[in-house]
């Protein structure tokens, strides 16, 4: 099997969820909504919104803001990726892995100046091959398609394998074995049922980066 490392973004190569957390505290200052819509908006966060509109509306909707949903969208992509970290220990990971011989690429959903801007201003532009965003490519986890844009620029076709690593199983552990990858779930506390269909299960991409070194 060739050495080619998918790895999604976020809470698997950044925390997104402390990040968030921040922003909420930040978000709930600003708009003087009381402490108590701290934990309604991380609550909401970790219902699974996919899309941040509709996540918008709701809490427009509950705390009876002023300000459209476009603004409170447009205020949160611009901030998120300066609250993002990427801890050094991964970004030497995925040095090693490169310099071992693994093709290394992320691929996210999410709109393109939000992550794009992730993914620069946390260092992992200059530590990865290449990158496939669902908000450029007009694709989106778990179609194939988004696999096989990241594998093309980093000249490797799907066709003789690879891996992805990520924290959903929907779109990363799914997506990577209808693409005919093997997995690694990022498992951030969910309870493991017997149909997760992942080849490993960690808790840190750390761990991901190990097996990977050991095929």
């Amino acid at each position: 099997m060739q050495r080619l490392a998918l790895f999604d973004l976020d809470n698997t190569l950044v925390d997104l969820d402390h990040a968030f957390h921040v922003w909420a505290q930040e978000f709930v200052a600003e708009y003087d909504l009381g402490h108590e819509a701290v934990d309604w908006l991380i609550a909401l966060h970790r219902a699974g919104y996919p899309h941040r509109d509709v996540f918008f509306g709701m809490v427009r909707e509950r705390f009876a803001l002023p300000d459209p949903v476009e603004k409170l969208w447009g205020q949160y992509r611009r901030r998120m990726p300066y609250l993002v970290h990427c801890r050094p220990e991964v970004l030497e990971g995925l040095s090693h892995l490169r310099d071992c011989g693994w093709q290394v690429a992320i691929v996210t959903n999410g709109t393109a100046d939000n992550q794009l801007e992730k993914i620069q201003q946390t260092g992992l532009v200059q530590a990865v091959d290449a990158y496939a965003l669902s908000g450029i490519e007009g694709i989106r986890k778990p179609e194939v398609g988004l696999f096989e844009i990241a594998a093309k620029r980093c000249g490797m076709t799907l066709a003789k394998g690879g891996w992805v690593i990520g924290d959903n199983l929907a779109t990363d552990i799914a997506g990577g074995r209808a693409a005919g990858l093997r997995t690694i779930w990022i498992n951030r506390g969910s309870s493991v049922t017997r149909d997760h269909q992942a080849d490993y299960i960690v808790t840190d991409v750390l761990q991901a980066m190990v097996i990977l070194q050991q095929q």
